[in-house]
């Protein structure tokens, strides 16, 4: 990390392209503080042009028969494979995080692509009872449209895939919102679909500056051809991309924070509740939606856990991210390690 710089541009109908206004933003290695990765920083204007895209696409990839849209999953998933590698470089330059959860997060993104295109020919409708006689009503399934994938940097390669893979087996075409904290990471995703031959326009990638967020994710909830809206992160954003999707109608689906508990009873097995625990807690140095984050403990077993659990946390170092020797990575960057000193 640091030692090279990662360059990313936005993907529109197949085409790597600079910003319209030729803007850039730079992500730093949380580590080091250097460039990681020069992305370009997309306007409105360029997620109108990845929306319509997207749109015009839509027609004919909807129309398309499970069978190719299944080959084309179970491709991307081959070539997320052969292209690990270079997913786990980019991931640990821009996040921090350690190879080991990098290379999970490959492995999971390749298997989300599979079960997404063992799901193709498993999309059906029903038939509904009517009380005309000798009518026949049936419900079908149709693509909704456009769908927009806005994915986060914790778990940037299984969050990113897990946006997009289902919309496009169900015959939806896609537009990716990269993270402003891993967006070469993301663009490697929307490389891999385009590579595996995804037709033009089916999927899209674009990246925006910090400060443009706000408006960028509006603009692209605001599409006329944008049907639906997923997205991962934080309870405060999830609460304003449901705000403004509900002004426009539109069906959002969110998976925001938690606070996940660890519940260890009496007749537990300490040694392995304890290892369980720690992978739990510190796994991506606890930056995970599902990270313990509270452990509840019955009494007559309490006091030997927190001996044991103490001993092990002891052991886990953080480390260089790209060495894979190390159980920690980095934080995301300084206000994180700032939020968890003002904790301890």
């Amino acid at each position: 990390m640091g030692e090279a710089v990662f360059l990313t541009k936005l993907m529109i109908n197949n085409e790597e392209m600079d910003a319209s206004e030729g803007a850039t933003f730079e992500r730093l290695d949380p580590l080091t503080g250097d460039v990681a990765t020069i992305a370009s920083a997309g306007s409105v204007a360029d997620m109108r042009r990845a929306a319509n895209a997207a749109a015009a696409a839509f027609p004919d990839w909807s129309q398309t028969g499970p069978g190719e849209r299944r080959r084309l999953l179970n491709a991307a998933a081959d070539l997320l494979d052969v292209r690990t590698p270079e997913l786990i470089a980019a991931m640990t330059g821009e996040t921090g995080a350690t190879t080991q959860w990098a290379a999970i997060n490959c492995g999971l993104g390749a298997d989300i692509l599979r079960e997404a295109a063992a799901m193709t020919t498993q999309i059906s409708g029903e038939l509904i009872p009517s009380a005309i006689p000798g009518s026949l009503a049936m419900a079908v399934r149709q693509p909704a449209g456009v769908c927009v994938g806005i994915a986060p940097w914790n778990a940037p390669i299984i969050l990113g895939t897990r946006a997009v893979a289902m919309p496009l087996a169900c015959g939806n075409t896609v537009v990716l919102k990269a993270s402003e904290l891993c967006p070469k990471t993301h663009g490697l995703i929307g490389d891999i679909l385009r590579d595996a031959g995804f037709p033009r326009g089916v999927v899209n990638v674009v990246s925006n500056a910090p400060s443009d967020a706000a408006a960028i994710v509006d603009a692209l909830i605001a599409h006329p051809a944008v049907r639906r809206i997923n997205f991962t992160g934080s309870t405060r954003v999830g609460r304003i991309i449901a705000e403004s999707s509900a002004r426009h109608l539109k069906r959002c689906l969110l998976e925001l924070g938690g606070k996940a508990p660890f519940i260890v009873l009496a007749d537990a097995d300490i040694d392995e509740a304890v290892s369980a625990a720690a992978f739990g807690a510190f796994m991506n140095q606890g930056q995970i939606c599902m990270s313990t984050e509270r452990i509840i403990l019955m009494d007559e077993i309490a006091d030997g856990f927190v001996g044991k659990f103490r001993t092990k946390a002891e052991t886990l170092i953080a480390g260089h991210p790209g060495d894979g020797n190390t159980p920690l990575g980095t934080l995301i960057n300084a206000e994180a390690v700032r939020r968890v000193r003002s904790l301890i």
